[in-house]
This record gives structure tokens, C-alpha cells and sequence, in this order.
């Protein structure tokens, strides 16, 4: 009787400690939640569970509770991990193809406005708002435009103000921005190095980075394109479902929402509003 007893709580303990981590990254969650008013319940959950284990591969700890206690007490390591929770890392020009839409699209149309407003939510490790600075400069329109280039809180925004982005080679650089529709040299806008490009001073003028969690927040501006390349993939259902609706209250008839590769509005709140402006990318127009 004894044995049983010591068997069926040898048992209870093992698949307690089987539930562990999902007790920790709970924890994790509401701690986050509570010290930097970061909700990171819409997460989608596949995501949340890589973005937490390598977040703590470069923290090197051992356990989410290790990692809890890291982004607690070290500010660069919360900054850090609230980037990378729900943002996609992308080199100056990544994917040319797309900015090469987006020139011969977008840009002559965003010509037709005195004053421009571009939004880039949850912009995060992202060079796509001086990406698309440098490519307004060519076209000769970026003093009158504004590109808001948002994070989902005040860490994140201090960490990207003085970033550089990695890159695979100053060559291949320059090559995916004669391939995007970069004509003018690109040590214009960027200075470059082995391993890093780093935005101007006139790119950085352009941007303006500010908080905002475009999960829980409501729009901050009536927009002429939105660009969220790699977001939507990130969230939950309910999420991707709120989430479309701020992007079509944000936007000014006639304007524009790119998405990233893979991704569309089929089947969000609003898929009869937008027309799609070219059948080999997501970029689509506000149609009423």
C-alpha cells in the first residue's frame, strides 16, 4: 500500500514538473505585463515559445524562470527580447522585389498628396522605414513625408534610435538595392561596413520613432500607407482580427496596405474595401 502511494506521488510530481514550463512562461507573461505593460498574450503561442527559448540561448540561462529574472533587472536584455518578440529582423532592402512594387505602385500615386504620412507599426529590428526613406528621397517627395516607425514600448524605441543592421556583405548590399530600384549610390544613405549598415542622419530625420502596441492601442494618425511586412504571422487569431481593423481605420481612402510575403486580408473584416495593386505582391489599396 505504501509503494502504491509513493508510486502515485512519484507520478503527480514528475507531471508537475512536466507542466513547469508552461507555469513559468505564465509567470513570465504577467511579469512582463505588469513591469513594462507589455502584453504578449496574442502572441501566437509557436512563436512566444521560439522567440522564449532564444531569447534565453542569449541570455544563457537555463530555464524561463532564469530568463524572468534577466529582463526584470537588465534593461537591455528586456529591450532586446520585447523587439524580438513580434518583429521580424530584416537587412537595408531585404526582399527587392518588394520595394521594387512599391516604387512603381505606390510612389507615383503618393506623389499626388502636399504632405505624406507613412506608417511602419511594430517596426521592431527592421530596416524597412530608412529603406523606404532613401527610395522617397530618390523620387524626390521625402521632404514632405513623415515616416512613424513604432515600437511597442519606450525600451524598444531607445534601442533602435542608434541601431545599425547586419547585413551578408557589403556587395550583396548593394546588389539587392540596384535590385529594388535604388539608383543613386548607396553609401548616400547608409555608411557601410563589413558587417553593419548604418542610416544617415537626413534618413534618421525622416523617421520618427515613438511606442505604440498596435495589439491593445488605438490609431495615433490618418495614414496614406501602412507597411507591416512579417506582423500579422506573429499574432493569434483574435489578434490578426483587431489588428486589421486598426489598419483600415488608419488609412485614408485611397490608400495603401503592404503586407509581407505569404500574407493577405483574405478573409479579414474588411477584404471588400481593398483592392489588391499588383498580382505578385501584398500590397493593396483602400478602396471606401
Amino acid at each position: 500500500m505504501v509503494e502504491q502511494v509513493a508510486t502515485r506521488d512519484a507520478l503527480a510530481l514528475s507531471l508537475r514538473r512536466e507542466e513547469l514550463p508552461d507555469i513559468e512562461l505564465q509567470l513570465l507573461l504577467d511579469a512582463l505585463l505588469r513591469y513594462g505593460m507589455c502584453d504578449f498574450r496574442s502572441v501566437n503561442p509557436s512563436v512566444l515559445h521560439r522567440r522564449v527559448a532564444d531569447a534565453m540561448r542569449a541570455e544563457g540561462v537555463a530555464t524561463i524562470s532564469g530568463l524572468q529574472e534577466r529582463l526584470l533587472h537588465d534593461e537591455r536584455a528586456f529591450a532586446a527580447f520585447v523587439i524580438s518578440i513580434k518583429s521580424a529582423v530584416s537587412a537595408p532592402f531585404a526582399d527587392p522585389a518588394f520595394f521594387r512594387a512599391f516604387i512603381a505602385n505606390v510612389i507615383p500615386l503618393l506623389r499626388t498628396y502636399s504632405f505624406i504620412r507613412i506608417w511602419l507599426p511594430n517596426a521592431g529590428p527592421s530596416a524597412d522605414a530608412f529603406t523606404l526613406a532613401a527610395l522617397l528621397d530618390e523620387a524626390g517627395i521625402l521632404e514632405r513625408a513623415v515616416l512613424y516607425a513604432t515600437f511597442i514600448n519606450d525600451p524598444a524605441v531607445a534601442v533602435v534610435k542608434n541601431s545599425a543592421f547586419r547585413h551578408n556583405g557589403a556587395t550583396a548590399l548593394e546588389a539587392a538595392a540596384r535590385m529594388a530600384g535604388l539608383t543613386s549610390p548607396l553609401s548616400k544613405y547608409f555608411d557601410i561596413d563589413d558587417q553593419l549598415a548604418t542610416p544617415n542622419e537626413r534618413l534618421r530625420e525622416s523617421v520618427m520613432l515613438a511606442r505604440h502596441n498596435p495589439v491593445t492601442d488605438a490609431s495615433i494618425n490618418e495614414f496614406h500607407a501602412i507597411v507591416a511586412r512579417g506582423f500579422l504571422p506573429l499574432l493569434n487569431g483574435e489578434a490578426q482580427y483587431k489588428l486589421h481593423s486598426l489598419f483600415y481605420g488608419s488609412l485614408v481612402h485611397l490608400g495603401f496596405l503592404a503586407l509581407g510575403t505569404g500574407e493577405s486580408i483574405t478573409h479579414s473584416p474588411h477584404e471588400a474595401a481593398f483592392r489588391q495593386v499588383v498580382a505578385e505582391q501584398p500590397i493593396y489599396r483602400r478602396l471606401r
